[in-house]
């Protein structure tokens, strides 16, 4: 089994002086320093055991340095893992992060997916769970009121590959049989395509799936676009920004359908944190656990919000039109929706709504856009979760460096350092000029600061 590789290397037969090292990236150091001070590549080891044998084999990939090639990716901003690899093995300051000194080659990227394949999705989960740990036990997870929102993420499969549940014809065969049955030259191309623009486009998943990546689910884009896709949904704590919980779903399913497994999720682990004691000894998740949920209009229907009421948290989800509604034998749905639409309207409602929109969005943003994952390069549910969890465990990583350091990623660390130096060349600047003696001043006579109202007068 690989284990940590610190105190495993022998010392090579250099002097000092002839070594070629890296001083190591600010980031990556302080980084390193929280798993390490947290225990993190120990509990990677005992969790990761059963998946490696102790004696056969080649030399396998520590677990430790595997969870780390993953946060790179997020950090970096690296969407497969082919670039992460490659990437590790040019930088000598991520050598250095993941421990390889300069004449060690670096895991690739068919050693990482063998990994990745070999841990199940419970094992990302776990990690996921043990980073939200260190989370609150620094203070920065309440619980009590939870957002939820999704997003899409297009899988890593082609639209022109999709073929029919019940026959197995591709597209395009399908097209031409079409042709055939309306009397048109099925060997005409370009006849074909003019058949199917003008013909009423239907591809459902219970028609249609792609062959390499049966789970992926065809799916209306955000700008209209059509792809086949998987669903992302995750928990937020709305009062510090930790994501809580995260599930993977096929891109065509509904929110209403998806919250049922993420709400739950989300009071669990908002749960189990509650017994962790922050580093003065005081508990600050919230003692009776998640209490409200916020979410936009498309989680909106009367059985949902009823199975919320009947979990035991307060409902603020976005009102969207609709038509006046018949109550019939629907008592509990309506005292469900008249109740979110009552809170929603209140001024704790508005504030909570307009909080959802900052800290639900930012994560997408921070995970997806600039974390470059919102085109996947793994195929299936299972692979997507794992991608999904680790990035969200990076970003509560970077939410504990920002709360250190005042940064949390490499870029957002650069930054801060050009505008510190900014700041501190104003500050010289101004005080360069309070302490430049007046004589040197150039003088200025007094006729020059007459006022017009003072002319005036004269005249």
């Amino acid at each position: 089994m690989g284990t940590h590789r610190e105190g495993q290397k022998q010392e090579e037969m250099f002097y000092a002086s002839e070594r070629v090292e890296a001083p190591g990236h600010p980031f990556y150091q302080r980084l390193n320093k929280v798993l390490n001070e947290a225990g993190f590549d120990a509990f990677c080891e005992e969790r990761c055991g059963e998946f490696y044998h102790r004696k056969l084999g080649r030399p396998s990939l520590a677990p430790g340095v595997y969870f780390r090639m993953l946060l790179i990716g997020f950090f970096e901003g690296i969407e497969s893992e082919r670039g992460i690899g490659w990437r590790v093995a040019d930088s000598l300051s991520l050598r250095r992060f993941l421990n390889y000194g300069l004449e060690e080659a670096t895991p690739d990227h068919v050693t990482i997916s063998r990994t990745r394949r070999l841990l199940d999705e419970a094992t990302h989960q776990a990690v996921f769970t043990w980073v939200l740990s260190e989370v609150a036990r620094r203070g920065l997870l309440k619980g009590k009121t939870i957002g939820i929102d999704a997003t899409t993420l297009e899988a890593n499969a082609a639209m022109k590959s999709i073929v029919r549940r019940d026959t197995g014809e591709s597209y395009m065969e399908y097209l031409r049989r079409l042709a055939a049955e309306a009397g048109i030259d099925s060997n005409d191309d370009d006849a074909v395509r003019r058949m199917d623009r003008q013909r009423k486009k239907k591809t459902s998943n219970e028609e249609w799936v792609n062959p390499h990546d049966r789970e992926a689910e065809v799916t209306k884009m955000k700008d209209g676009t059509t792809h086949l896709a998987y669903k992302a949904e995750q928990a937020v704590d709305l009062e510090t920004g930790a994501i809580v919980a995260v599930t993977t779903h096929g891109g065509a399913t509904g929110d209403t359908e998806s919250v049922r497994e993420t709400l739950p999720a989300a009071g669990v682990a908002v749960a189990e944190q509650i017994a962790t004691p922050t580093a003065q000894g005081q508990y600050k998740v919230q003692e009776q656990g998640m209490r409200e949920v916020v979410t936009d209009k498309g989680y909106h229907s009367g059985a949902g919000l009823a199975g919320m009421i009947a979990m035991g948290v307060r409902t603020y989800v976005s009102v969207p039109r609709q038509p006046r509604r018949n109550w019939e034998g629907k008592p509990d749905q309506q005292a469900a929706v008249y109740g979110n639409r009552r809170r929603v309207e209140g001024d704790r409602g508005k504030s909570l709504l307009r909080r959802r929109g900052e800290l639900l969005e930012r994560p997408f943003a921070h995970q997806y856009e600039t974390g470059a994952m919102r085109r996947l390069h793994v195929r299936g549910r299972d692979n997507v979760s794992k991608r999904v969890l680790l990035q969200a465990a990076a970003f509560n990583l970077a939410l504990i460096l920002r709360s250190i350091s005042g940064a949390g990623t490499p870029r957002g660390l650069a930054e801060l350092k050009r505008k510190l130096f900014c700041a501190l060349l104003r500050i010289l600047g101004a005080l360069s000029a309070l302490c430049t003696p007046a004589t040197l001043l150039p003088s200025i006579p007094s006729t020059t600061f007459y006022s017009p109202r003072s002319r005036n007068r004269s005249a």
